[in-house]
């Protein structure tokens, strides 16, 4: 108060001049704190050549063999070149990406500014992009790793006086030279070069539209959008930079079509590095386990899980093989199967021992440095023992054993849409009733599909997802079919899932890298094993495997002496899609996982190849040499399991009708308390094998075993010579069926008529079942009559018309009972 007092008292000149001396001292504290705030430390632009550096590390294997070394940018991938050799495609392609008003610009970008200043007011962290391609060069050469990593308001004001000294010092020509040299594309290349190199194994001046948009989607996420672990990213990034280009008029809407539409084919000019895969999947994880900082500083020596040996064994093995198939004996054909990968692990830490990618990292015929370790596909049969350890999971009320009984005949399904989907087994036979035993172990695609149906496909992906596979993420997209191999997966993440099969149902995470050391062997960073916690129950676990390692339980499938016994208890499980696009073996031992896919990166077909014989052999043939020397394991039983002897067919306690019975392995509770229904056995006349009338002598009478199936199995027996039960005319009915059931078409089917077949031979087949006591059975079509039966089997066949169809079957018996079957409703598409 007096001072304000003083003030007042001075006449107005002085008053004057003193209240000009506050606002210059006030402006003069602001503009200084300004300084020391934004300014202080900001580094020279003429001092750019000093961030011009590759951080150096060492990647050795878990021996110390070096498997590559970054010391210097000669050996990294990194070719500076004129902004004249660059082709004006990727130029362009860089500009509509990171920077469309590069050349107006004064190096910054005032509006991308101002959403920072906004977002900071409003206390959040400055997540949003924007940066032109000036303040990435400033970001990347001038600023240290500590402020790169920030997050602020600061950083970007600071990041825009730098671009705008850098863009008066140098120009725009040399900024953007700057950048397409320097700019990180992923997999240790710097530059436009450098990626060219590494990824279409030749220089930057022969890209091409296609190739040069997918490089410059790179930069903003190159682990993200990498197409040799993640093509459909890098695809969807490519058509982003290309929409882009056009937006800006570079391209045309045609152009971005054509492009984008263009096979793309990946290679790597040949430099020397061990395991390239794999080392490049380490490169990829550093980031995640070590701050900014540290990997710029460089001097660091990673130490990775990867048994060189073992590698290089992987890779011998599967080049001969795939010689083998390609290069044929005479009179057979070649097989079409150009690469293959294989991922082994140790199941109870996690650590990759092997990681092949592919069998030539730099072999562009076969898109060599595409790693299809980590690449999507088709999984064929693999997830079927997870399928089944859910209908296995004592915890559910009724649950199933490896002894219940599956029909393994034709049985349709509807499914999410209401279309009806009948599976078929790879050697498209049906097996009648059988074990989940067998069902499993000689992988029949029909009780599978029975077991996903009573488990629940949420149930399944759930169980995936705990286990270590990411890629179902919308279950809405997913169906029955997805037990058979519908959806995709990563290799190394199905090994993964199989480990904990092989560990007792304990998730686990694949790890790489076991520690990292700075130029002080100071200990950065560490890690022996990655568990997770208990995915399935260790019971289940151990039935699984025991399974999957029966050889008799497989021998119907792959006989007793296929290539999936390698001389030591081992669980194994092939796997093969439908258009041969995917060869898959996943086994283990109780201390080694391995898993081998076989195909073509372009997913090309192969031509008459499966699992057991394109990816088996390579599994074989590695399990047997890196197991070489070391002891015989068998997996342990755990507590809570016992035997009992049960009817082979039925899965039920044997009776004195059973012919075969076997012993099998329970979970304690769930072992069958009822005896086999199964097998009846009847006395009838030997000469007509019919029930004996009363005038019959006695020698003729015998007694014979029927079996008494379910309805659905009835044509598959009849078919193949097997005594039903329910065929027989007996006075009091044993079993058999009761009621009228259609059997084919399946509900919901729709058939569409093809003009290049002739109409004649587009037809279905009708078949409706019945109790054998039927007298008669009519058909019906939308209400008019189609055929009427006194005798079984009443099957119609059915020239293919347009239209909505309702089908009907009636019938009487001897007794006079009216029986009706639930309709069928079907439609027909005209052409």
């Amino acid at each position: 108060m007096k001072a304000a007092a003083r003030i007042r008292a001075l006449n107005p000149q002085k008053r004057a001049l003193l209240w000009a001396i506050i606002g210059i001292s006030v402006v003069g504290g602001l503009a200084a704190g300004i300084w020391l705030w934004l300014l202080r430390g900001l580094p020279d632009p003429s001092s750019l050549d000093a961030g011009l550096h590759i951080p150096s590390i060492r990647i050795t294997d878990r021996y110390g063999t070096l498997l590559y070394e970054v010391i210097d940018p000669d050996s990294a991938r990194h070719n500076p070149v004129a902004l004249e050799e660059i082709p004006a495609a990727c130029i362009n392609a860089t500009l509509a990406t990171e920077d469309a008003h590069f050349y107006e610009n004064p190096g910054f970008d005032m509006r991308a500014i101002a959403r920072s200043l906004w977002i900071n007011i409003q206390g959040g962290e400055v997540l949003t992009g924007g940066s032109t391609i000036t303040q990435q060069v400033v970001r990347n050469l001038l600023l240290t790793p500590e402020e790169r990593s920030e997050r602020t308001l600061r950083r970007k004001l600071r990041e825009a006086v730098l671009a705008y000294r850098l863009t008066q010092h140098y120009g725009k020509e040399h900024i953007l030279a700057l950048y397409l040299n320097q700019t990180d594309y992923g997999n240790l290349s710097y530059g436009i070069d450098a990626a060219s190199r590494a990824y279409f194994g030749k220089p930057a001046s022969r890209l091409d539209l296609a190739e040069c948009a997918l490089l410059a989607g790179l930069p903003q996420a190159p682990s993200l959008y990498d197409p040799l672990t993640n093509l459909d990213a890098a695809k969807e990034r490519q058509r982003v930079v290309l929409e882009l280009m056009a937006d800006e008029g570079y391209i045309t809407a045609g152009q971005v079509e054509s492009a984008y539409n263009e096979p793309l084919s990946f290679a790597a000019e040949r430099y020397s590095i061990e395991a390239p895969h794999f080392v490049m999947a380490v490169i990829a994880g550093l980031e995640s386990i070590l701050p900014p900082e540290v990997l710029a500083q460089g001097g660091l020596v990673v130490r990775t899980t990867l048994d060189l040996d073992w590698q290089m064994a992987a890779e011998q093995i599967a080049r001969r093989h795939l010689e083998s198939l390609n290069e044929p004996l005479p009179g057979e054909i070649p097989h079409n199967a150009q690469n293959a990968a294989l991922v082994a692990m140790d199941p109870h830490t996690g650590q990759v021992l092997v990681m092949m990618g592919s069998p030539d990292y730099f072999d562009p015929d076969i898109s060599g440095a595409v790693n299809m370790a980590l690449a999507l596909r088709q999984p064929g049969s693999t997830l079927k023992p997870f399928t089944y350890a859910l209908a296995l999971d004592p915890d559910q009320d009724a649950p199933w054993t490896a002894a219940t009984m599956l029909l393994d005949v034709y049985t349709s399904f509807v499914t999410n849409e209401g279309f009806a989907y009948a599976p078929v087994n790879y050697d498209h036979q049906e097996h009648g009733p059988v074990s989940l035993r067998e069902a499993l172990a000689s992988s029949y695609n029909i009780p599978a599909v029975l077991a996903l149906d009573r488990v629940g496909v949420g149930r399944l992906l759930r169980l995936l997802a705990e286990l270590g596979i990411t890629t179902f993420s919308d279950p809405s997209q997913y169906d029955l079919s997805i037990t058979l191999g519908g959806g995709d997966v990563r290799l190394l993440e199905l090994a993964g899932a199989y480990a904990a099969l092989a560990n007792g149902g304990v998730m686990v995470h694949p790890i790489l890298v076991l520690d990292v050391r700075n130029s002080e062997g100071e200990v950065l960073f560490e890690q022996a094993s990655a568990l997770g916690g208990r995915v399935l129950d260790e019971r289940v676990a151990w039935l699984i495997s025991d399974i999957l390692s029966d050889n008799n339980a497989r021998a119907p499938a792959f006989t007793t002496h296929s290539i999936l016994q390698i001389g030591r208890p081992a669980a194994v499980k092939t796997g093969t899609t439908t258009d041969y696009r995917d060869n898959w073996t996943i086994g283990y031992t109780p201390d080694l996982v391995a898993g081998v896919w076989v195909g073509n990166a372009d997913s090309s077909s192969m031509v008459g190849i499966s699992g057991v014989s394109g990816a088996g052999p390579i599994w074989h043939q590695f399990m047997r040499t890196v197991l070489l020397g070391r002891p015989q394991l068998d997996f342990a039983r755990p507590e809570g399991l016992a035997q009992a002897e049960v009817c082979s067919l039925s899965g039920l306690l044997p009776t004195n009708d059973c012919p075969y019975t076997r012993t099998e392995w329970f979970i304690e509770g769930t072992a069958p308390s009822g005896y086999d229904t199964m097998y009846v056995a009847i006395t009838v006349d030997s000469l007509t094998g019919l029930p004996p009338g009363s005038s019959i002598p006695e020698e003729r009478l015998e007694t014979r075993l029927f079996l008494d199936l379910p309805p659905q199995a009835y044509p598959w027996a009849r078919r193949n010579g097997i005594p039903l039960l329910a065929d027989l005319q007996l006075d009091e009915p044993v079993g058999g069926v009761d009621e009228l059931h259609i059997l084919s078409p399946d509900p919901g089917t729709i058939y569409q008529i093809d003009l290049g077949i002739p109409r004649g031979a587009q037809r279905i087949r009708i078949v409706v079942i019945g109790p054998p006591d039927l007298e008669t059975v009519e058909i019906s079509l939308n209400g008019t009559r189609l055929q009427t039966f006194a005798a079984p089997p009443y099957e119609v066949w059915w020239e293919l018309v347009e239209g909505d169809y309702l089908l009907g079957a009636v019938g009487q018996t001897d007794s006079g009972d009216d029986l009706a079957a639930d309709p069928v409703h079907y439609t027909v598409r005209g052409p």
